[in-house]
């Protein structure tokens, strides 16, 4: 397998899961030297719109965003074309063949990443949803979809991530979500299922880890980002 050569400071995206814009450039302010990737998801979006956006990448920082955009094709075309000449690098799209293909025929410069199965999903709740394969079949099933309708890339657990390399090669992006520490370190009210290390994560072939609440709710969030920066460097050379 053979890793992309992406900058050490990139392959963390911090998730920014935090209510204002405020508190989320305090969190760049400390983190800003470690960490040039950042991920704005639901709460953050909602709460401050494109202003967060534009306070990130002026800074000089990329930006991921994580609003997993899943409506009828027409919208989320639209939705896209929003996204577009903001300096945003990755936005996740969560939906069937149409969906993706409209938000792919609308990315310009975005990378349009498929998600396949959400991390906090068990097996048991793909029986629930009356799915008879496993969690890693679907992942695979949707990700060689997304690829061949021109996704850039997967968001997937560290978990199929090896499957996923193995069979689909090395020419597109896969991006974990559901990293834990290799030290034990407590998380409050986890509801992440499908979990694995950094460095296990890239070992198996992920690109970048998103992280968001080991370093938010560290006594040195600084110290756990430089760990797992030494974790990713080991999955590297394995």
């Amino acid at each position: 397998m053979e890793h992309k050569s992406i900058p050490l400071n990139e392959r963390i995206i911090f998730a920014l899961d935090v209510k204002s814009k405020e508190e989320a450039k305090k969190w760049i302010d400390l983190l800003g030297n470690h960490i040039n990737f950042y991920k704005v998801g639901l709460q953050l979006f909602l709460a401050e719109w494109f202003p967060v956006i534009e306070m990130i990448t002026e800074r000089g920082h990329k930006v991921m965003v994580d609003l997993k955009f899943f409506d009828v094709p027409e919208t989320v075309k639209l939705a896209i074309r929003q996204l577009r000449n903001r300096n945003i690098t990755f936005a996740t799209v969560h939906g069937n063949d149409p969906i993706l293909r409209a938000a792919v025929q609308e990315k310009k410069d975005i990378k349009i990443l498929s998600v396949t199965v959400l991390t906090s999903y068990g097996e048991e709740d793909m029986e629930e949803m009356g799915f008879s394969g496993t969690i890693e079949d679907l992942v695979f099933s949707r990700a060689r979809r997304a690829l061949k309708l021109g996704c850039d890339g997967v968001v997937s657990s560290g978990l199929e991530a090896s499957r996923l390399r193995e069979t689909l090669g090395d020419g597109f992006l896969i991006v974990t979500p559901g990293i834990r520490p290799g030290k034990n370190i407590e998380i409050s009210e986890d509801d992440q299922t499908r979990i694995v290390t950094a460095q296990d994560a890239i070992k198996n072939g992920a690109d970048y880890v998103v992280v968001g609440r080991p370093i938010r709710e560290a006594n040195d969030p600084v110290a756990v980002v430089e760990s797992m920066q030494s974790e990713i460097q080991k999955g590297l050379a394995a």
